[in-house]
């Protein structure tokens, strides 16, 4: 993901955006914003220019340092961090010129920008620009040039190992990971006639289902068989896929056949501590996202990436609660916090959803029913298109 901003560890960048602040590029002009203005950190993307040289600017409602993550030389994809610039939601739309179609997500504590190249170009200069003759916001200002001296009308062949790589097209779809829990040897708890694995695997493929129909979500799941997949390996497909959302799909159980009702975890503080450990020894997300081996700089990052991801999750734990609560019961203290190892990635917003208490009979009913756990499901399908509402927009 998306989770690679190092710059938090270097200042050169400002320095020589001062340098070059009073360049312009002759002859771009700048053209309208793409979709509403956030409201705060990104607030619009402009673009001007042609095939030939073209102009992206970026309107901030403070000071940035940007850092060139990738040049576009591999897989003409530009990819530029601003580290503790804010983003509401992700922004996206269709480009200009050398710009074929930009992205502005979240990663790693700041905002991230990503270029899809019409062709080959290179960026020329960057350089923060302050408020001023009438300009009311700083402008983060990108100027990229064609370098082949050609507009090409198609993607380069890839006959010759010289011409760069395509990348796939930039995901425009959020990636939901659903997380059956148990499978295979491990049960999980028993009702009265059927197992939690069964249940959480038919949940977890109708809320695939019903992602899917809306065309809105690209769906992964962690097992769609009744087998046995590792806790630590289902954290590993959620940052493999570069998820947008985790939910771990659980039924509940307890000593007293009289409690039922839905609750929903999130990663607890000492869960955010357990993450620092598992880390220290595994050290998966150093070998995933960050390149070279900065330790103190890693921490920065993930104690950042850890903050933004627990309050985004606990967002839409309580938008989930609030519609599962719609059509079955909820626990008294339906948001609990924990450390369950699938909740700690920390950079994945993530949720463990227990649907109902299997070993209550209303709830066991409601569970087994494929109609009532249909409309369960629904409301999580709901619930996650809430979520995402104000973040996925069409260009």
């Amino acid at each position: 993901m998306r989770r690679v901003l190092i710059g938090l560890a270097r200042t050169g960048w400002l320095r020589a955006a001062l340098i070059v602040g009073g360049l312009t590029l002759a002859g771009v002009a700048v053209a309208t914003a793409q979709g509403p203005a956030p409201a705060s950190g990104v607030q619009k993307v402009r673009f001007g220019g042609d095939r030939a040289e073209t102009r992206v600017v970026i309107d901030l409602d403070r000071a940035a340092v940007g850092r060139l993550i990738a040049d576009g030389a591999l897989d003409q994809r530009i990819v530029i961090g601003l580290p503790n610039v804010s983003v509401s939601g992700d922004l996206q739309g269709a480009g200009q010129g050398l710009v074929k179609r930009w992205v502005i997500d979240e990663a790693g504590g700041g905002a991230r920008l990503r270029l899809d190249l019409a062709g080959r170009a290179e960026v020329r200069r960057r350089f923060l620009l302050p408020p001023g003759d009438g300009a009311t916001a700083y402008r983060y200002v990108i100027d990229l040039i064609a370098t082949d001296g050609t507009v090409p009308e198609a993607a380069p062949k890839l006959t010759f190992a010289s011409n760069p790589v395509k990348a796939p097209p930039l995901r425009l779809k959020k990636v939901i990971v659903i997380d059956a829990g148990h499978g295979g040897k491990d049960p999980g708890s028993m009702g009265a006639s059927v197992y939690e694995k069964d249940v959480t695997l038919a949940a977890a493929k109708a809320l695939k289902a019903r992602l899917e129909r809306t065309g809105r979500f690209q769906v992964v799941m962690t097992r769609e068989t009744d087998t046995f997949i590792p806790l630590e390996a289902r954290v590993q497909i959620a940052r493999r896929s570069d998820a947008d959302l985790f939910i771990s799909m659980h039924a509940d159980s307890g000593p007293d056949a009289t409690t039922r009702g839905a609750s929903v975890y999130t990663l607890s503080e000492k869960g955010t501590e357990r993450v620092a450990r598992v880390l220290e020894k595994d050290d998966w997300l150093m070998k995933a996202n960050l390149p070279g081996r900065d330790r103190a700089v890693s921490q920065i990052l993930l104690d950042l990436s850890q903050r933004a991801t627990k309050n985004r999750s606990a967002a839409f734990a309580q938008l989930l609660l609030d519609r599962v609560g719609e059509e079955t019961p909820l626990l008294r203290r339906s948001h609990r916090d924990a450390g369950f190892i699938v909740l700690l990635a920390p950079d994945v917003p993530a949720v463990l959803l227990e649907m109902g208490f299997i070993t209550n009979p209303d709830d066991e009913r409601l569970l087994s029913n494929p109609a009532s756990r249909t409309r369960i499901v629904n409301a999580v399908g709901d619930a996650i298109e809430s979520y995402f509402s104000a973040q996925i927009r069409k260009s």
